[in-house]
């Protein structure tokens, strides 16, 4: 890495050479080297564009620069390079995202021969030692960086708190598993720069970013498996602050986080996974804040939105819900989502679940531990349900009840902070997604589309603590649903 002495000296060598620039005489044909190359990302494995390369006299930086900028292939070329040794580096915006410099190459030029040199940001590898020191014996070895701005005027934010925290089990001697949930904080700098050092390198992870009343929603991303990880974060009001811990209470009691309306808007387009047909009547929301439909060109706007980094969620009846992080700042992109088809879920769970035989996911094995509440097909039949959603309208502790828009059934189950969303699977298979202190899940309209009632030989219904290891996801420690029929025997 190179020192900031050398990178101080790299900038002073430029505004000399601007200070000291002169019109080109075209009279007379370029003498000296051609230096060229290549400057890439590690990062995204590709061509890094924008980037302004420089090279300067290795004895004396004042004396002699040349600045070339790379183009869309990281392209660059450095023409009439006089013979002698020359230290080659490079600026771009992402290295300050990154929080390192750019390492400097020395080049060697005789005569007007022509020179090749690339130039590369550092490996994760050496971005994740550079940052957080050799911390590779250690399992949990990733690390987190990025920039949190306003999400106004894009201006860094100052002092921000950024915390991480993730879902461990861990089993003890005696059979007990036990649930922890780590955490990791880190305050931006002068530049809005932060780092999380020693978080997981594998599974989900959820992050959020606050400073007083303003804060981003808790963002759902994958641990890095190469062990680096760079995210830009926005902030935005919002009504409640500090927030992780608040925002795993609200997750847990099934409710969302408050969040103001505000004067952002985002605008995005809803099509098939199948055949890329926009999809109409497609429910588009920010939980805790605005929600819309898609027009029948799948075409759909959010108005009044909060500013800031916040969790998009598309749904769709017969669809496999989406959830996503998007950014509601100036300028930004459509959002395009392409929702896949519920059946097509549920055929890769009839695949899967054709493989089981005798008992089914060991259904009756658990029964026997008395841990859950359990409904054979007898009790099912004695229900006499029109459709799967009925049978749980009489089980205690589960509820129905109308979402936020009024549209679509929703099942929760009694938490230990009030009613919160369960993961549901069928056959052994999830049917929701849940990241994070966050549940995307089916609605009964969906699980009454696809599961038929005379089909069905078991459910088991969970609630905290109670639920199953292999049962258990993510973070929000509500509880499970599963739902057993004929193909998985």
């Amino acid at each position: 890495m190179p020192t900031r002495f050398q990178t101080t000296m790299l900038l002073v060598a430029l505004f000399v050479r601007i200070a000291g620039a002169q019109t080109p005489d075209t009279t007379h044909p370029p003498v000296g080297a051609t230096v060229s190359g290549v400057v890439r990302d590690s990062l995204a494995r590709g061509p890094l564009a924008g980037a302004t390369v420089e090279l300067v006299a290795a004895d004396s930086p004042g004396r002699f620069a040349r600045t070339a900028v790379s183009d869309s292939l990281g392209r660059f070329t450095l023409t009439d390079v006089p013979a002698g040794r020359h230290k080659l580096g490079f600026f771009h915006p992402l290295l300050d995202s990154l929080g390192v410099d750019a390492p400097l190459r020395e080049v060697y030029v005789a005569d007007q021969r022509l020179v090749h040199a690339d130039l590369a940001i550092p490996s994760p590898d050496r971005l994740r030692t550079a940052i957080c020191g050799d911390r590779s014996g250690r399992h949990q070895n990733a690390v987190i960086v990025g920039t949190v701005r306003d999400a106004h005027d894009g201006s860094p934010a100052v002092g921000a708190m950024v915390s991480v925290e993730w879902a461990e089990l861990s089993f003890r001697r005696n059979g007990v598993v036990a649930r922890s949930t780590p955490r990791r904080v880190a305050t931006t700098g002068d530049n809005g720069w932060f780092a999380l050092c020693n978080v997981p390198n594998a599974g989900t992870i959820a992050l959020i970013a606050t400073r007083g009343a303003d804060s981003t929603d808790v963002i759902e991303v994958e641990a890095p498996s190469k062990g680096f990880l760079r995210h830009e974060l926005y902030l935005g009001a919002s009504q409640t602050s500090g927030a992780i811990d608040e925002a795993n209470a609200s997750a847990v009691s099934g409710t969302s986080r408050s969040v103001r309306s505000g004067d952002g808007h985002i605008s995005g387009i809803v099509t098939t996974e199948e055949d890329g047909r926009p999809l109409a009547e497609a429910q588009v929301s920010i939980p805790g804040g605005p929600q819309t439909r898609s027009n029948d060109r799948g075409e759909w706007t959010l108005v009044g939105a909060p500013a800031g980094t916040r969790m998009l969620e598309v749904r769709a009846l017969g669809y496999y819900p989406e959830r996503r992080r998007v950014d509601v700042v100036a300028g930004v992109p459509v959002v395009r989502v392409a929702l896949s088809t519920l059946k097509a879920v549920l055929d890769t769970v009839r695949v899967r679940a054709s493989r089981l035989n005798g008992d089914p996911g060991g259904f009756e094995a658990r029964r026997r531990t008395g841990l859950g509440r359990y409904l054979t097909a007898m009790d099912i039949d004695r229900f006499r349900p029109v459709v799967l959603s009925d049978i749980f309208r009489t089980v205690p502790g589960v509820r129905l009840e109308l979402d936020a828009g009024g549209v679509d059934k929703r099942i929760s189950i009694r938490g230990a902070f009030g009613p919160c969303d369960p993961a549901i699977y069928l056959n052994g298979q999830p049917l929701t997604h849940i990241i994070g202190f966050s549940v995307v899940t089916l609605t009964a309209d969906d699980l009454d589309t696809w599961v038929r009632p005379h089909d069905v030989t078991g459910i088991e219904i969970y609630t905290g603590e109670t639920t199953p290891v292999e049962y258990q996801q993510g973070m929000s420690g509500c509880g499970s649903i599963l739902i057993w029929t004929k193909l998985a025997r």
